[in-house]
């Protein structure tokens, strides 16, 4: 017997849904769309990629026999045949006999089992009583030292959230041969002597690189750059010690070729021939423009040096740098002046060649500030070669600390390694028992199969299930035998295939007396199961009220009163079904039934239970629908078609053609309402609607509107509970 179904993420169940029984009889009312299909689905094949998230309780059980549109797909619409084997009234004496006899052991050996496996489960729960006080017990380390100062809380470090985790890392824990030396006193002051410093180690200052001693020391500084002696123009430039200031006035001479004579750049007189020109370039020209260049290659490779000095920020932020963080800055802003100094005198000694600079050397002053950094690195060094020791030292005391909890809880882990000793010995003792028993039971059930091959009859069940089409006045069709496991519908003379022209209703009938037929038989000839599971899911949804009230005696006598079927799930869209398989004798029902009812909401679908008071006739549970606004728009403009055609075609006969074309329902915000409403739906039991136009207030005021203006009103405010 299941206990609990759990029914989660597949179709409208999108959370996790429970249903819970302890009754023979569970009655499931849902209206279509609810997930009653998925509930029986789920039961026919169960082993499904998409019911992975659900479940049945106990997992193992007696067989499932499920009658639902898969089953009549499987057993028709397929293959066009009856499968199963059956066994009914023509029974060999004999083998009934020996089948008798092993089934009545068979069902001892089962009593049996079931008893030393329930030994087994209550062994278990008494061990894990036992194992929680045990683990209670343990826990109390963590309360003990963790919070408060800290102290030996690195200890636990990943066991303060997790009980059993704690429970099994003291149970690793090997007794020490002698009661530890050193207290928890003497282990706290250890570790509060080793936490003044940082924990973390530290990475050195890289030192500062700013190779340029050989530009401030070149000898081209203090050389004076003259131009070429040769040039006719040489003794007067040098005369006049103007070269500097003639050098920088040749970009604005003719070139070789332009023309003869120019305006002089200096006197701003017509005096300027070509041989002039080429004697002022000639000046210029050779080594005086090659060592113009190395100035200037000189100036390049040192603003770039300069340039790529770290930032002093970042270096005076490592924690270690803090207490020489005024001398680093110092050192570190007089160079920067020495080398803007440099700078200005290169660019002076570019504009003026023959000038004489001296650069001052920045290597002392590189050097102090390297100095600070390698002082400040042998701090580093020591302390990260001190955090690799406490790290050490940390370790042993947390040894320590555990040999000193074992020592401490001895009496607790003796215990419980003395209980499970116990509970594995008496478990070992009972697994050898049920299998003792159950090579027992599998020769019994070998000789029931052995025997019940003598019992196979399907001549039996074709004459049942036509019996039954005849007590339902079902007289124009019947099952013939189609081999010696087969059978198959054929129509009063006509012996070819009839099945396709039956009526759903007729295909119905048919397949669920089949299905009866087949749970009072064998599933196969090795069917040894004494009890099963029957699980039946709207077998009225297309038969007349005459036919489903025999559908309901059929099922009540057959299913409900046999012992042969330990539990029955039938599900439902039919109140008036529902209301008929509900027993009546509160006592009876309150033994043997439970009554569910399947809802779908916004969270999906949900399992509730039903009182036998609540049960209402489906016109009530569709306003029941309509007055809850968190259901599926489709579910409540369904149900509020489903409302006006039983109210107006039915109980009022009442034409609602001109309804529909009264001023007010043609309000904008009614005009969705009004065409899903009107649209020939009540005599095509078609209707078409974009559910994005669905707005729960407009459709409601419509229906009202609609019961007001024919004459309703108080019917609407009744059932609406205004």
């Amino acid at each position: 017997m299941f206990t609990e179904i759990h029914m989660s993420s597949v179709a409208s169940f999108k959370n996790t849904t429970v249903l819970k029984t302890d009754k023979k009889v569970n009655l499931i009312y849902g209206l279509n769309g609810t997930g009653k299909s998925t509930i029986s689905n789920f039961f026919y094949s169960p082993d499904e990629p998409r019911y992975s998230a659900c479940k049945k309780s106990p997992a193992a059980s007696n067989p499932v026999l499920v009658y639902n549109q898969t089953f009549v797909q499987d057993n028709f619409f397929v293959s066009d045949k009856l499968k199963g084997i059956f066994s009914l009234s023509k029974e060999n004496k004999e083998a009934e006999e020996k089948i008798a006899k092993f089934s009545k052991l068979s069902v001892a050996i089962q009593t049996e089992i079931s008893a030393k496996q329930e030994e087994k489960s209550k062994l278990l729960k008494d061990f894990e009583v036992q194992k929680s006080k045990s683990v209670g017990e343990v826990w109390k380390i963590k309360t003990q030292y963790s919070g408060g100062d800290r102290v030996l809380e690195y200890c636990l470090k990943g066991l303060m959230s997790d009980r059993e985790k704690l429970f099994n890392t003291l149970l690793q824990h090997e007794k020490p041969a002698d009661e530890p030396t050193r207290n928890i006193q003497t282990l706290r002051t250890e570790v509060e002597s080793l936490q003044g410093d940082s924990t973390e180690s530290q990475l050195p200052i890289p030192k500062i690189g700013f190779d340029v001693s050989a530009i401030e020391s070149a000898n081209i500084f203090t050389t004076t750059i003259l131009g070429n002696s040769d040039s006719e123009v040489a003794q007067l430039i040098e005369h006049l010690g103007n070269a500097d200031w003639v050098q920088q006035g040749l970009k604005y001479l003719p070139k070789v070729g332009e023309i003869d004579t120019a305006i002089c750049p200096f006197c701003q007189s017509d005096t300027i021939n070509l041989k002039f020109s080429e004697e002022i370039a000639r000046y210029f020209g050779g080594n005086y423009q090659a060592q113009v260049a190395q100035l200037e290659k000189f100036e390049s490779d040192y603003v770039f040096a300069h340039e790529s000095l770290p930032n002093i920020e970042t270096l005076l932020s490592h924690p270690f740098a803090e207490t020489a963080k005024d001398r680093i800055n110092a050192k570190f802003k007089l160079i920067n002046e020495i080398v803007r100094s440099n700078r200005a005198l290169i660019a002076q000694k570019i504009r003026s060649p023959k000038e004489i600079v001296q650069l001052t050397s920045t290597a002392k002053e590189l050097k102090d500030l390297n100095h600070e950094i390698d002082s400040i690195n042998i701090k580093i060094e020591l302390h990260n070669e001190k955090i690799k020791n406490k790290a050490a030292s940390l370790d042993e005391i947390k040894a320590e600390f555990w040999s000193l909890m074992r020592w401490s809880y001895d009496q607790t882990i003796s215990r419980y390694k003395s209980d499970f000793e116990a509970m594995q010995q008496s478990q070992k003792a009972l697994d050898d028992s049920v299998k003792k028993l159950q090579n027992e039971s599998l020769y019994a059930q070998n000789e029931i199969a052995d025997a019940q091959k003598k019992t196979i009859n399907v001549d039996d069940a074709v004459n049942a299930i036509n019996a039954s089409l005849s007590d339902l006045g079902i007289l124009e069709f019947s099952i013939i035998r189609h081999s010696d496991a087969l059978y198959r519908v054929a129509r009063q003379g006509d012996p070819s295939h009839a099945f396709q022209t039956l009526s759903e209703g007729e295909k119905m009938m048919i397949s669920f007396l089949y299905f009866c037929e087949m749970c009072k038989g064998k599933l196969s000839a090795s069917d040894l199961s004494p009890h099963r599971v029957i699980v039946i899911d709207d077998p009225i949804s297309s038969l007349s009220h005459i036919f489903v009230f025999n559908i309901g005696r059929l099922i009540k006598n057959l299913f409900f009163k046999s012992p042969r079927f330990s539990q029955v799930f039938i599900l439902t869209h039919s109140l008036y079904f529902f209301y008929e398989l509900t027993e009546t004798n509160h006592e009876k029902r309150k033994l043997d039934q439970h009554l569910f009812r399947l809802t779908k909401g916004q969270d999906g679908s949900l399992f509730q239970e039903m009182k036998y008071e609540e049960i209402q006739n489906d016109y009530q549970a569709y306003w029941g629908v309509i007055n809850n606004k968190s259901h599926p728009p489709a579910l409540i403009a369904n149900c509020m078609r489903n409302v006006i055609e039983y109210f107006f075609n039915f109980v009022r006969k009442k034409d609602l053609g001109n309804v529909f074309q009264m001023p007010e329902l043609q309000e904008v915000r009614l005009q969705a309402f009004n065409r899903y409403i009107n649209r020939e739906s009540h005599s095509l039991g078609q209707n078409l609607i974009d559910m994005k136009e669905f707005d729960y207030d407009s459709f409601k005021d419509g229906l009202k509107l609609l019961f007001q203006k024919t004459g309703y009103a108080d019917h609407y405010n009744a059932m609406a509970k205004l």
